[in-house]
């Protein structure tokens, strides 16, 4: 999993974990990873490429983590969501310990659907169509 010295960062460091993972995988190569809605198609595209990699699990871990902070800020900056830390329960069922609160309460776990979508590889887990089927999403301007 994606660790900040040692430990998963918690909801107030998901902003600039995300933005390091973004600058680390975009210096390699000219990937389009610019929070736009359109980039969330390359997401899909990058899991799908690691799962055809060869690529098990434990070995894509610190990827798929990077990879959902990446879904779950384009939440934030895209439809208004804010990041927020589990609770326990919400930590027990999500498997998780972040996730992202939309403006209507609702709680969404983009650290899960990425890994969902590197285990089932499945049109159904696309994670450009789940940003477009949410439903109580608002407008707001790019932070």
């Amino acid at each position: 999993m994606g660790q900040v010295h040692g430990r998963v960062p918690g909801a107030s460091e998901m902003r600039a974990y995300t933005a390091a993972f973004v600058a680390r995988v975009t210096a390699r190569s000219r990937l389009p990873l610019d929070y736009s809605v359109a980039s969330l198609r390359v997401v899909d595209f990058l899991i799908d490429g690691l799962r055809k990699g060869g690529a098990d699990r434990e070995q894509a871990d610190r990827t798929l983590f990077g990879l959902g902070a990446y879904v779950g800020e384009v939440l934030v900056r895209r439809a208004g969501a804010q990041w927020v830390d589990y609770d326990e329960p919400q930590r027990a069922y999500f498997g998780q310990p972040v996730g992202v609160r939309m403006p209507d309460g609702r709680v969404w776990n983009p650290l899960g659907k990425v890994r969902n979508r590197f285990e089932s590889g499945g049109p159904e887990e696309s994670l450009q169509t789940f940003y477009l089927t949410l439903h109580g999403r608002t407008r707001r301007a790019v932070a």
